[in-house]
């Protein structure tokens, strides 16, 4: 029987196009995504088979990640709650339970949704929102990571370095919450080995709290990331093809 193959088709989501990609291409892209982990871990000595690949799935048609999820791709992070509950609702439909993780910005009044629908919130970035968080991890304590703005961007969210070791001191004690590691989003640079410095600070104030996880890396940069102590690397663009705007109607 000849292999089954999703059709190559183009959806529109919040205002970007994203191809539904071939079985053979997803493979394709993760296979070379196994490698390039493997490849930068064995330049750190690590063992590649503890790096865990998010995929970063927003835009990302449901057909495209029930077959990321049959190849072997079992974390998916989304950027928006609406997005994440249409998805996985749709998923478990066809028989996929991924591990999900929110990497996106959360609002303080979306945490209960989040934390009914999320495994891993990655991006607690104040005392507020984490302090919320627990209020609503009745069931069981919520995983987490502490977001760090690592390279101090006016642009980003984020805890500074500096402030961590205090925060995490105060949010321990709270038994709603499970503060599992430390996640950071990278300056975007055209040569990777500027952020180096980034990740190499994470993963010694990572060690430093004897936190587990260290969530950093995407496409431009995940092998660096490797290199300095990643456990998690979230990927997209390398994974699910580019996301590009529609050509404007005339």
């Amino acid at each position: 029987m000849a292999e089954k193959k999703l059709l190559d088709l183009t959806q529109v989501t919040a205002g970007l196009e994203t191809h539904v990609l071939t079985q053979e291409a997803l493979a394709e892209n993760f296979q070379s995504i196994k490698t390039r982990i493997e490849n930068a871990a064995n330049i750190s000595g690590r063992d590649s088979s503890l790096i865990t690949i998010v995929g970063a799935v927003k835009t990302v048609p449901v057909e495209t990640l029930n077959t990321a999820f049959t190849l072997g791709i079992n974390h998916f992070g989304e950027n928006y709650l609406q997005e994440a509950e249409r998805k996985k609702q749709e998923l478990t439909q066809l028989g996929a339970n991924p591990t999900w993780h929110m990497i996106g910005h959360l609002q303080s009044n979306k945490v209960k949704d989040a934390v009914a629908l999320f495994d891993v919130i990655e991006t607690v970035d104040s005392v507020h929102l984490a302090e919320a968080i627990a209020r609503r991890s009745v069931k069981r304590p919520m995983p987490i990571m502490l977001e760090v703005n690592v390279a101090q961007e006016s642009s980003k969210s984020g805890f500074a370095l500096q402030e961590v070791a205090d925060v995490y001191k105060k949010l321990k004690r709270l038994p709603e919450l499970s503060i599992i590691g430390l996640m950071t989003i990278a300056p975007e640079v055209s040569n990777p080995e500027e952020v180096r410095p980034v990740f190499r600070g994470l993963r010694q104030l990572r060690d430093e709290l004897g936190l587990r996880e260290l969530s950093m890396g995407m496409t431009n940069d995940f092998e660096i990331a490797i290199q300095e102590g990643a456990t998690s690397v979230r990927i997209g663009r390398a994974l699910f093809g580019s996301r590009i705007k529609p050509a404007a109607k005339t």
